[in-house]
């Protein structure tokens, strides 16, 4: 590829995630409105196995249907990004010839979710090379990801979270009596999910005791750790985007609310992504204007408390009388056409090439390394 004077971005997705196709179905959309008049993209796709490589990046072929579950191109040239902070290149080895130069890249997209992503050890990779990329950094990645340790920092910072219960492996191994004692003390109906998973991938709405094992065993098919938590009944389920501004302040968007599930008991994978009827959304989320307030001022202060970079969604829950509780923190929100997130801020006045054109830039503009 000859020299170019447009700043080179590396949009990378896939992933060994169990997120894999919803990272290709993000990159699907960010690739669609991507200014390729502004920017040399380059699309890197990361396998199942783990393998990178230069993809065709064709929005088509990477979009998540019903009928299409999208996956990287394991076959396409390897690529490999340098280790040499002073170069920060991405070299191509093209099958049974000598590897090339495919040249500097001044700004990576992780467009990756679940953990080897959006975990923080992605990021640590990009710093050890010195490669400036959009969004939160390795402390804020890998707390976000982790619900256990989220919500630990969350609290300390005086933010409300919800209550929960932590069942590590081995303790559900050597006593699962005690672990089903814990539980129940959170009280029945409850929410069984992977500590470190998205995309509502692996989690199951456990009505009694009865109910239990198999949840456990289900999100340990994920990650672990499971997180459990009681379901919060007669809440209203709502989300607020944070962004920050070219200055480095954080900006909340308006607020959106999660209306209907659907055919489905809760906003599961498929009525998240697949487009079923009965999915309904709000934005912005018909609420008193004291509460939008507070949700937005949380936003913000979660976003802060975890010193979150470029991005986040933040989820909440908001109890009659306008009790309003943190449920978790995304530092890399999906960014599909039914995502919340590009929703809420398009609705704020952040046109969505606007909101990607905005990310790269707070990423070229801050330092690699120590911040």
């Amino acid at each position: 590829m000859s020299p170019t004077p447009k700043p080179r971005i590396a949009v990378v997705f896939g992933g060994r995630s169990s997120e894999h196709a919803v990272s290709c179905a993000t990159a699907a959309s960010v690739l669609s409105v991507i200014d390729r008049d502004r920017y040399d993209v380059v699309p890197i796709g990361i396998s199942h196995e783990g393998k990178w490589v230069l993809e065709s990046g064709e929005p088509e072929r990477l979009a998540l249907t019903a009928g299409h579950v999208p996956e990287v191109d394991a076959g396409a040239a390897a690529v490999v990004v340098s280790q040499d902070p002073s170069r920060r290149e991405i070299v191509v080895a093209e099958p049974g010839q000598t590897p090339h130069q495919l040249g500097e890249v001044d700004v990576v997209f992780p467009l990756l979710h679940g953990p080897w992503g959006e975990d923080g050890t992605i990021q640590g990779l990009f710093e050890m090379a010195g490669i400036k990329y959009v969004g939160s950094g390795v402390l804020a990645s890998a707390v976000g990801m982790d619900k256990h340790y989220m919500k630990i920092v969350l609290s300390a910072a005086g933010l409300p979270v919800t209550a929960h219960a932590v069942i590590k492996g081995h303790e559900w191994e050597s006593d699962p009596a005690a672990v089903r004692e814990t539980v129940a003390s959170l009280g029945y109906p409850v929410f069984v999910k992977p500590a470190r998973a998205g995309s509502s991938l692996g989690i199951t709405k456990v009505q009694d005791a009865e109910g239990l094992d198999a949840a456990v065993e289900h999100a340990r098919e994920f990650d672990p750790k499971v997180l459990v938590e009681p379901s919060a009944e007669g809440a209203r389920e709502v989300e607020c985007g944070v962004l920050q501004a070219l200055d480095g302040t954080a900006e909340a968007s308006k607020v959106a609310e999660i209306t209907g599930y659907g055919a489905h008991e809760f906003y599961d994978f498929a009525a998240k992504y697949l487009g079923e009827e009965g999915v309904t959304l709000e934005v912005p989320a018909d609420l008193p204007d004291e509460v939008v307030k507070d949700i937005q001022q949380l936003s913000v202060a979660a976003f802060e408390a975890l010193g979150c970079e470029g991005l986040a969604r933040v989820d909440f829950f908001v109890f009659g009388g306008g009790q309003v509780v943190i449920n978790e923190i995304n530092t890399m929100p999906g960014f599909t056409p039914a995502s919340m997130y590009p929703r809420m801020w398009a609705e704020s006045g952040v046109s969505y090439p606007e909101l990607v054109d905005r990310l790269i830039t707070l990423a070229a503009e801050r330092p690699a390394g120590l911040r």
